[in-house]
């Protein structure tokens, strides 16, 4: 898996110094989504049929309608805060999708340069190179080639030397920490090989983005505690100083800063900190598993989420063709699991431009981590097994030197509560059950949580619209002239591996 919608590369620095108990019960989550109401500036919904007119294309159209609508002057807020982030949402799609066809075609045969057009015509109608016809011009993902390396196995084998192997994670194969987990959780323990580490998280705001003398705002994500999964959390600073640390009820949890951006300058936001990551392990016998029992508690994370958990027709039908007629809440989750780690991963649009993600993912013909995650839940909570979002970052030993943004999950399984899922990761090559299945029901020690909802509000609220309205990983910035979009600034995330006994199992901040 590569590293998912980043707009440039961090640079890095030394050292590629440059992601027992429940982790969280039903009742905490709900009270947590109560008590967290800040606002997050995710944007309203928008009518139905714009919606549709800006996902096939019609931005004219869409355009016509918003501008009509929005010269009322009696037009409720909220319904004029929709419709200009559907106005931006075009702006966004448009940077998204960059590549005319002669630029699609060039960087193609950058890799294949005995390329013909027909071949890119024929891979082009069969959903390889991903497109959006916006007014009538074919517009090409600006992903869409290297995507087409991993879609396609024939157009792989057509690249010239010298080939670069794809940029893969440590644990998304068979490791040796797989088996260290399911050994240290022989004893029935559910978390287990604990990793102490020390980040620094950073956020530059590109020279001149903002006039000088302007205060810019950032939030950059900051885990939470979390018993079992992350815990002994302790902040070290910020960058500057005095950075508001949002409340542990705050489900997308963030350090906020505040500066002034000097001309000619880059405006620089950092949070440093520590904390103590464990694996995770449930045996689950599905022998033991009961039907999900009718609890108020779990009740949010049995419905739909709109507009990215959906229980679509489309969706329907994908669950009965692969759920038959199965009814073991376990083996339902396994069948479905199986189902959407088969859909090919590849490079994602930014996830605000999409309508539906969990539609998407079914339909695409490819997703990455989030879209995969989205569409499991979809259907976890179609079947009756209530299902919940996670997400952060990941990362490596330092000999390795691998990090990346990522998203996975958990599902309600009876008697057993909470339990993980890492359907991207996906299946080990293995033939040893516990192992294939290893991320179903476990987790490795090597990634931090940010995130324990889609769109949550941050504390405190942003003023503007988010560039991420789903995720928090890279983190957000704006003044008060509007919010600052990926293109206007950079991101690093730095990584230290503590020694063992290194205040590891330490709490509180």
């Amino acid at each position: 898996m590569e590293h998912r919608r980043r707009q440039r590369p961090a640079p890095q620095a030394a050292r590629r110094s440059h992601r027992g108990l429940a982790p969280l019960g039903a009742a905490a989550l709900l009270l947590a989504m109560t008590i967290s109401s800040a606002g997050a500036r995710v944007p309203a919904p928008a009518p139905a049929e714009l919606v549709a007119t800006v996902d096939r294309g019609d931005f004219r159209g869409a355009e016509a309608r918003i501008a009509a609508a929005l010269a009322d002057p009696a037009l409720p807020a909220a319904q004029r805060e929709a419709l200009e982030y559907q106005r931006e949402r075009m702006r966004r799609i448009r940077l998204d999708f960059s590549l005319d066809r002669t630029a699609a075609l060039a960087q193609l045969r950058k890799s294949i340069p005995d390329l013909r057009e027909d071949e890119f015509d024929a891979w082009d109608r069969a959903g390889l190179i991903e497109r959006m016809d916006i007014d009538g011009e074919p517009r090409y993902f600006k992903r869409a080639i290297p995507n087409l390396f991993r879609l396609s196995p024939e157009a792989a084998a057509r690249r010239a030397p010298p080939v670069l192997p794809f940029n893969e994670g440590p644990f998304e194969s068979l490791h040796p920490h797989h088996a260290e987990v399911l050994a240290a959780a022989g004893d029935g323990a559910t978390s287990v090989a604990p990793r102490r580490l020390r980040v620094t998280q950073s956020l530059v705001v590109d020279a001149d983005a903002v006039p000088a003398g302007e205060v810019v705002s950032a939030w950059i994500p900051f885990p939470r505690a979390i018993p079992g999964q992350q815990e002994g959390i302790r902040l070290l600073g910020t960058v500057p100083e005095g950075g508001q640390l949002a409340p542990e009820s705050a489900l997308q949890r963030t350090v906020h800063m505040q500066r002034t951006a000097q001309a000619g300058t880059p405006v620089e936001f950092s949070v440093s900190y520590e904390l103590t990551v464990f694996a995770r392990h449930f045996d689950i016998d599905p022998a033991r598993v009961l039907p999900t029992p009718a609890d108020a508690e779990l009740a949010p994370f049995l419905a739909e989420e709109a507009p990215h958990i959906v229980f679509t027709p489309q969706l329907r039908e994908f669950s009965r063709q692969v759920v038959g007629d199965e009814t073991n809440p376990y083996l339902i989750a396994r069948k479905l699991f199986e189902a959407v780690d088969r859909i090919p991963w590849a490079g994602a649009r930014e996830y605000s431009t999409i309508s539906n993600i969990s539609d998407y993912a079914l339909h695409a013909g490819h997703a990455d981590c989030g879209q995969q995650t989205l569409l499991l839940i979809a259907l976890l909570r179609l079947n009756g097994i209530p299902a919940r979002w996670q997400s952060g970052w990941v990362y490596s030993d330092d000999e390795v030197g691998y990090d990346n943004m990522h998203d996975w999950g958990w599902l309600y399984l009876a008697p057993y509560g909470w339990v993980p899922m890492d359907v991207t990761t996906g299946q080990l090559a293995s033939d040893d059950p516990a192992l294939r299945w290893f991320y179903l029901g476990g987790l490795d020690a090597y990634r931090i949580a940010f995130n324990d909802a889609i769109s949550g509000d941050f504390v405190p609220a942003k003023r503007h619209f988010r560039s991420e309205t789903v995720d928090s990983q890279r983190g957000e910035a704006e003044w008060r002239g509007g919010n600052l979009y990926f293109d206007q600034w950079d991101y690093r995330f730095e990584w230290q591996l503590l020694p063992p006994g290194n205040d590891a199992t330490s709490a509180g901040e």
